[in-house]
Parts: C-alpha cells; structure tokens; sequence
C-alpha cells in the first residue's frame, strides 16, 4: 500500500443516481455573486471598520513609538546641559580630588538652582523691560505724526498723493523709535 504513485491519467467518474436541484434564488444569488466584484454595503462597512481599525492601531503604536522618543531625547539633552553646567561652573572632578559623590551632588543641585535663579530673574527683567517699551504711548514723535498723516488724510480724501510730507516725517519718525527701541535692549 502506497508504494505505488498515482498516476493523473487514472480518472474517476462518478454517477450521482440522485438529482441536485438547487433553488433559482440560489442560483441568482450566485450569478449576481459572480458577475458583480462589487462589495455589497454591509460587506464594505466591515472592511471600513476593519481598515479603521488597523489604522487607529498603526497611529497608537506610533504616537507611543514617538512618545518614548520624546523621553530619550529630553533625558538625552537634561543629561548633556546638566554636564554643561558642571563644567561651566568648573565642578568637574579630576581623578579623586573634591569632596564625596553625596556632598558634590547636593553642592551642584544648590549651585545650579542658583543659576537657574539668576538666569531666570534676567529673563523677567528684560521681558518687563519689552513690556514698557512695546507701547505707542512712551513714543510721542510717532503718535504726533500719526495724527498728522491721518489729518492730512481726511482733508483731502481724493487726493492723498498731497500727503507725502506728513507719510515721509511718520516714517522717518517711526526708524527712530525702532533705533530707540533697539538700543534700549542692548
């Protein structure tokens, strides 16, 4: 048994004594089937939910992949300012001179809170110091000729090429309040 290969050429024909009837319903249902690749409504509602699912799996994996990336990157950059500020500061150890590991830790931790302080309080003083000059108000020069272009304006609202002069002094008034400006930031 079974030493023997079948062979294709041995063909087995067998006689059903009983008739197959299928119902003409059936048979439509099959032809339509078959003559018509296009997904019946229910059928694409099941392959949208599926593809939205898969798609909202892909953008969870990816919004996770990204997060841990986010972690690595913010540790990566912590780790390296946080070296920086040591050897700014001239904290840097070499060989085993200095004071233990515990104690130099706790002197960084003082040490860069301190920094941190101080860079903080200049980042406030110079904001207010943007605050105060950022107004109109404190540049009377500008706010006159201001005034004066719109005047102009008004008197003659058909022929506002007249008032070149009072545009030419605005602008030039207006260089000068940003020269100010600029050098009340340095």
């Amino acid at each position: 048994m079974g030493a023997g290969q079948s062979t294709a050429s041995e063909e087995k024909v067998v006689y059903n004594e009983t008739p197959i009837h299928f119902s003409p319903d059936l048979v439509n249902h099959l032809a339509d089937a078959h003559a018509s690749p296009e997904t019946t409504p229910a059928q694409q509602s099941v392959l949208d939910a599926h593809v939205r699912a898969r798609i909202q799996a892909e953008i969870s994996r990816l919004r996770a992949e990204e997060e841990d990336v986010r972690r690595e990157i913010e540790l990566a950059l912590e780790r390296e300012n946080i070296e920086r500020e040591r050897s700014s500061a001239g904290h840097v150890r070499k060989g085993g001179e200095g004071r233990d590991d515990a104690h130099e830790a706790e002197g960084d931790i003082v040490r860069s809170s301190a920094s941190l302080r101080e860079d903080l309080e200049e980042v406030q003083k110079k904001v207010e110091k943007f605050q105060r000059r950022s107004s109109l108000d404190d540049v009377p020069e500008v706010k006159d000729s201001k005034e004066r272009v719109v005047e102009c304006y008004r008197r003659n609202p058909k022929t506002t090429l007249d008032c070149w002069k009072e545009v030419a002094e605005f602008k030039s008034s207006v260089i000068r309040a940003e020269q100010k400006f600029i050098e009340s930031l340095r």
